[in-house]
């Protein structure tokens, strides 16, 4: 692939992962906000402005990074990245450990709102007829970045969303366990990652979220 396709891919994905992510940091603050916690809010960070949300390296640089390596190599690409945590002070929720559930799904159900509304982009392009490469390939990538952020955001793993969630519904009996993985829950996540096991748990979750776009969507 020569530098301009890998320009192109690159330009391609950046319109969806850049909402993908922020939009994703701004919905736990505006979640939290609502149930009592108003640190993201104080903050500016309740906003569909990127800049606000936007982390540079993990943001901009890495996921170009991968994106531009994947593509050199023959590869469909692959995506990655995060942006600029949203404080949130869980302890300032009404009822913390409800509270937190609906705070940390917030994110990926506003993924996989995200991924629902590009289906219905690429939708309404391939009834029009639209034949334009470039907005087929980014309606297909928003649709494709938001589920697997979703997907990846649940593993149930602390600092993931999916560890919130586990922590808060399961007793504090066992959640408390979880809870204690946290300082080292990327490093546990990185090392699935490498030896295949994280696919055990969102390759479920993909499927899932490919099934409601096919619902809502129709494609």
């Amino acid at each position: 692939m020569n530098i301009n396709a890998i320009v192109q891919l690159i330009t391609v994905c950046a319109i969806p992962l850049i909402f993908a992510i922020t939009m994703h940091e701004a919905a736990h603050g505006y979640v939290a906000r609502r149930f009592g916690d108003a640190t993201a809010w104080a903050m500016g960070r309740v906003t569909l402005n990127p800049v606000k949300h936007i982390d540079p390296f993990g943001t901009i640089i890495l996921p170009a990074l991968m994106l531009a390596a994947s593509a050199a190599a023959g590869g469909p690409g692959f995506l990655f990245g995060w942006a600029k945590p949203v404080p949130v002070n869980f302890s300032a929720l009404r009822n913390p450990k409800r509270d937190m559930i609906w705070v940390a799904l917030a994110g990926p159900l506003c993924n996989l709102c995200q991924a629902i509304l590009w289906g219905i982009v690429l939708k309404l392009l391939l009834v029009a007829g639209v034949q334009e490469e470039f907005f087929l390939r980014m309606a297909v990538w928003g649709v494709n970045i938001n589920i697997f952020l979703m997907a990846f955001n649940l593993i149930p793993i602390p600092p993931l969303d999916g560890g919130r969630v586990a922590v808060g519904v399961l007793p504090w009996s066992i959640g408390r366990y979880i809870d204690r993985l946290e300082p080292y829950g990327m490093w546990i996540v990185i090392a699935l990652c490498f030896i295949g096991g994280a696919s055990f748990l969102v390759e479920p979750l993909v499927r899932f979220g490919q099934a409601v776009v096919s619902l809502f969507a129709g494609i």
